[in-house]
């Protein structure tokens, strides 16, 4: 009889652009302050891109340092995700392009579009690949430069991105780490709650268009939270009676770094204490499908989660997606943090 298969996580990186802009530089620009911002977002500075910065050279740097950590070669890699939705070039995909820049010969290589939900998604999406057999190793990268997508004069939401990327290693093995369990969902009709509107073949970019902002995000954010915190909530507690766990067995839990409004709100719903819960979006805002790679990342790198821990995944975003997953953690063949 076979073995079941699990997709363990043996590497970890990330990577986030050099230029960094202060809630304060933004208070000179715009009618706001330092503390309007914090009290409201829990942000208080954020890392932008810059000249020769883009979606795939921060996702080549994450999954370079993963690789290391790792402690493998580029070339055993079969797999490429980068979950993003600020690819490079509408194609090929920026998987394509890591791909190449990382020197990983004929992988397989795809983007996956599900925005701050992405890590999430991708995760669920690679696991599935490993456990049937179609992929062996599988680099999988969260990147995002939506700070592109910013209207810097809008204080609802250019307070609130910023760039990054964060990848993880997978690898087969018939141990029970890695992703045991997720919960993926979405609503279509409710996809203009938050959106960039033109630029896609629905609505291409005219003269027209861009001086009337269309190519810049928008949010209705009083809608967003209410969602946010309900479907989080809900795919958690879906996730936990899927393997029988309660909120008690987790060690951690890291949700999408969106608001920290957000993140208190369900940690009340689910009567999680603060203690548990991974927060990092002071230091970075809102980096879309590299939130949750990221904070993974600094959470192993300080020591919240060991080996054999319980890691709750909880992410919202554009679509609307949400979803939750939970990993089992592992430990990579050598430390680079």
């Amino acid at each position: 009889m076979s073995r079941e298969r699990y997709a363990a996580v043996v590497g970890w990186g990330m990577a986030v652009p050099q230029r960094l802009i202060t809630n304060d530089e933004l208070a000179q620009r715009i009618d706001t302050s330092d503390e309007w911002i914090r009290t409201r977002t829990g942000i208080r500075e954020r890392r932008v891109a810059g000249p020769g910065e883009s979606t795939s050279t921060l996702a080549t740097a994450a999954g370079r340092e993963a690789l290391v950590m790792a402690g493998i070669e580029p070339s055993t890699i079969d797999t490429v995700i980068v979950a993003t939705c600020t690819p490079d070039r509408p194609f090929p995909a920026t998987a394509c392009t890591v791909q190449a820049n990382l020197q990983i010969p004929r992988a397989a290589a795809f983007d996956l579009a599900a925005a701050c939900s992405g890590f999430v998604y991708g995760l669920t999406v690679a696991t599935s690949l490993i456990k049937s057999g179609v992929s062996r190793r599988l680099l999988l990268i969260g990147a995002d430069i939506f700070t592109h997508y910013i209207n810097w004069n809008d204080r609802n939401t250019c307070v609130l991105f910023g760039d990054g990327a964060g990848a993880v290693v997978l690898e087969a093995t018939d141990e029970p780490l890695g992703l045991l369990t997720s919960h993926l969902s979405a609503d279509g009709n409710l996809e203009d709650l938050m959106a960039v509107d033109a630029g896609g073949t629905r609505m291409p970019l005219t003269a027209e268009l861009l001086a009337e902002g269309r190519q810049y995000v928008y949010m209705y954010g009083r809608e967003i939270f209410k969602h946010a915190v309900r479907e989080m909530s809900d795919s958690a507690l879906q996730v936990l009676q899927a393997v029988g766990l309660t909120v008690d067995d987790i060690a951690l839990v890291i949700p999408h770094q969106a608001n920290v409004r957000i993140i208190d709100a369900v940690a009340r719903r689910l009567e999680i204490p603060p203690e548990r819960v991974m927060i990092n979006l002071d230091r970075y805002g809102n980096t879309s499908a590299a939130s949750i790679p990221i904070a993974l990342y600094e959470a192993a790198c300080q020591e919240r989660i060991k080996a054999g821990d319980y890691v709750l995944l909880m992410a919202f975003g554009g679509g609307l997606t949400w979803g939750a997953g939970l990993v089992r953690w592992g430990k990579p063949a050598r430390s680079a943090c």
